[in-house]
């Protein structure tokens, strides 16, 4: 994954959910999908109602829009002539269990065989950004630096209130579901590319996972790409919500390269780390979040606006600050995917119209920074 010299390129892999639009209910379908789609950009994943699309490496925020707005399309397209619809969200509310199926893979059968529930359970989807990183024993020190920084990035991402017909009260249920994997959550501080990789050979070896793909921490160092890459996040219906949490995150992790270069050893307390995840999760756009640096409580226009503008120097240097800072607070202005799902519930209490909500913000794939003009005064 390379970019023009001295910027870092950035791709995002955006799970999305396959619903039966008669029914709004997951769908397993993903394979009639998958062999419309090119193979380069899509691909199965654990469940068949699942598909997740890659996208190239992009250095310009715009075209990483563009680009997921195209594959949209394409995914979108090829699920209307059979009668499904597409849903960009951490989870759907209508599922019917024994309809859902693994997909024919002999690793994903492996994994029903050892994990069984968690297997089965494992309805969720997820928007993950990969950041150049080149250098592995760097990515490995970043990965553990930005932990504190990523509960702010998981509230901006929460559509996962609904789970398997009901209201969990979470804004992102997606994320408890998913810590209870053996090697979810945050990854803790390793000396070397070395010491990490040991430790995930020590972890295969001890039959808990099978291979290195299984380690599920929030960020971590790929396995298969120079990159670090960011996990937290739910799938989110808006694509300029995924522009601003890559442009977030590829911030984050030039200004944490920055500080090791300058000798910077700050600790990180990685019990606060996981209390901020909790909240984040629980509170979405709507409640009060962890602040990063005082770890006390802020409202989230505080907390996502002081990370912001604490990035401001590297959001300029790679010539997002003004597109970054329109969408963050067009995102506040609006609030979480979960809280739109909530209201749509409300209004008639029927999930069919939730499903319906996400299916029709998903469905809105045309996307330009215009949208986004500079708000000054919300994030300044």
């Amino acid at each position: 994954m390379a970019g023009r010299a001295g910027t870092a390129a950035v791709g995002v892999e955006e799970e999305f959910q396959v619903v039966d639009l008669d029914s709004r209910r997951l769908a397993a379908r993903a394979a009639l999908l998958l062999d419309q789609l090119p193979e380069e950009a899509f691909t199965q994943e654990l469940q068949r109602s699942v598909v997740e699309s890659n996208t190239r490496p992009c250095v310009d925020l715009a075209d990483l829009g563009r680009e997921l707005t195209t594959l949209r399309h394409l995914v979108i397209g090829a699920a209307e002539g059979l009668g499904l619809g597409i849903a960009a969200a951490g989870s759907v509310p209508l599922v019917d269990e024994q309809a859902i199926k693994i997909s024919p893979d002999p690793r994903y059968e492996r994994m029903l065989d050892e994990y069984q529930s968690l297997t089965r359970e494992q309805l969720i989807c997820g928007t993950q950004v990969h950041v150049e990183v080149p250098d592995r024993d760097l990515a490995v020190a970043v990965a553990h630096r930005l932990s504190p920084w990523l509960a702010p990035l998981l509230a901006l991402s929460c559509s996962s209130p609904y789970w398997r017909g009901r209201d969990t009260g979470y804004a992102s249920y997606r994320r408890l579901v998913w810590e209870r994997w053996p090697t979810a959550g945050p990854v803790p501080r390793f000396a070397s590319a070395e010491e990490y990789d040991g430790v995930v050979g020590d972890l295969v070896r001890s039959g808990v996972i099978t291979d290195p793909g299984m380690i599920y921490f929030d960020v971590r160092p790929s396995d298969h790409v120079p990159t670090v890459e960011l996990r937290i996040c739910d799938s989110c219906p808006r694509v300029g919500d995924i522009v601003l949490i890559a442009g977030l995150f590829r911030a984050l992790v030039l200004r944490e390269i920055a500080a090791i270069e300058s000798g910077d050893r700050r600790a990180i307390r990685l019990e606060m780390v996981s209390a901020a995840t909790w909240r984040a999760a629980r509170s979405g756009l709507e409640d009060e979040l962890v602040d990063p640096v005082e770890g006390v409580p802020r409202p989230p226009a505080e907390v996502v606006g002081g990370l912001v503008r604490g990035l401001r120097p590297y959001l300029e240097e790679t010539g997002d600050w003004e597109l970054v800072s329109a969408l963050a607070a067009e995102a506040l202005a609006r609030g979480s995917s979960a809280a739109r799902q909530r209201a749509a519930f409300t209004r008639s209490g029927r999930l069919s119209d939730v499903v319906d909500l996400v299916l029709a913000e998903t469905r809105e794939t045309d996307w330009t920074p215009a949208q986004f003009p500079p708000r000054p005064g919300v994030i300044a």
